[in-house]
């Protein structure tokens, strides 16, 4: 059943040096816009739902260029406001054998979204519209509007009786020192609003300081997180853990946490092109597992399926239908589709 699903976020630039040129050495770079938001919402509009983005962009060709893009890649325009000139940009220069792939932010402090004063969404009209809203930790951290302004959003959703999703998402470079620390009441806080987490054993440690005794990562999730639903009356918590192995090849292994079960997806091993964005794949399909009402072996193996397929899509956003998605999970691929 296809349902209304709103992100919050900033809209970015993606810079990208041809290849894999250093930035010191390329003379040219390709341009797309991505975010976490337009991610998920992006994603959730190629499995049939409508996608919203509820943001602001500059008031210039700039934000034109980004309008006409999250169009193409099936968002709404509807809860995009314009204001202010300037747009948050990255720079990415692809990594190749032992070398990873380097990202360097520009200009997102200065950005319209982080600039936009509290009253410039109709927060009360928008939740009464859409049935799920997204937020991210990555826009948590950007300073105290963005912080209020999903403080308001999250409370109209759930006023409204929607779902709030909270993508934990912690970026130590944008809280700073002392970042855990500053990030943890504002955590809590959502995390009692939302009804559908993505987080894993390392969020519980060092954002809400919780405490284990197990070194392994497995038992240290099936210990930790069961704790976090109970606390915070979560509904769904899902998350991944990743392996890089010696060839470069990756490995994911997904979990779903309902009903005070666990589930766990096989372990997916892959090639990576682009991995950018693969948790934002993964977080789509527990979403829309969970409209959907699949059970909870299918939510995970779907959402799991997802974010490998992601490492083998150029750019950040996802951008296969559910088809795709299910035909991966049940064949090998790798033949030519005739």
């Amino acid at each position: 059943m296809s349902k209304r699903i709103a992100a919050f976020g900033e809209v970015m630039m993606r810079l990208q040096v041809p290849g894999f040129e250093l930035l010191s050495q390329a003379n040219t770079l390709h341009y797309s816009f991505s975010g976490t938001g337009v991610n998920v919402v992006s994603a959730l509009s190629h499995y049939g739902h409508a996608g919203y983005l509820v943001s602001a962009l500059p008031a210039n060709p700039l934000g034109d260029a980004a309008v006409s893009y999250l169009g193409k890649l099936g968002i709404s325009k509807n809860y995009l406001v314009r204001w202010g000139q300037y747009l948050g940009h990255y720079f990415l220069e692809n990594g190749v054998g032992p070398r990873p792939s380097r990202v360097t932010y520009s200009n997102r402090l200065e950005s319209s979204f982080n600039t936009a004063p509290e009253s410039i969404y109709d927060f009360a009209q928008i939740a009464e519209n859409v049935d799920v809203v997204h937020f991210c930790g990555i826009t948590l951290a950007m300073n105290d509007t963005a912080r209020t302004n999903i403080g308001r959003f999250a409370a109209a959703v759930k006023e409204s009786g929607g779902l709030v999703v909270f993508d934990c998402n912690y970026r130590p470079s944008l809280w700073g020192e002392d970042g855990y620390e500053k990030a943890k009441p504002y955590y809590e806080d959502l995390l009692t609003k939302a009804d559908i987490v993505m987080m894993n054993e390392k969020d519980a440690l060092h954002v809400l300081n919780m405490q284990t005794n197990k070194t392994d990562r497995t038992e240290q999730l099936k210990e930790l997180i069961p704790a976090v639903a109970e606390a915070y009356s979560i509904r769904v918590i899902a998350g991944t853990h990743r392996t890089i192995h010696e060839d470069q090849t990756h490995s994911l292994r997904g979990y779903l946490y309902k009903d005070k079960q666990f589930t766990f997806s096989n372990i997916l091993r892959f090639t990576v092109h682009d991995r950018i964005g693969a948790g934002d794949a993964f977080t789509s399909g527990i979403i829309h597992g969970e409209l959907e009402e699949l059970s909870p072996e299918t939510t995970v193996t779907f959402a799991t399926t997802a974010g490998m397929l992601k490492h083998t899509t150029v750019g950040d956003t996802p951008m296969l239908t559910d088809e795709d998605i299910f035909e991966a999970m049940s064949s090998q691929g790798g033949d030519i589709r005739r």
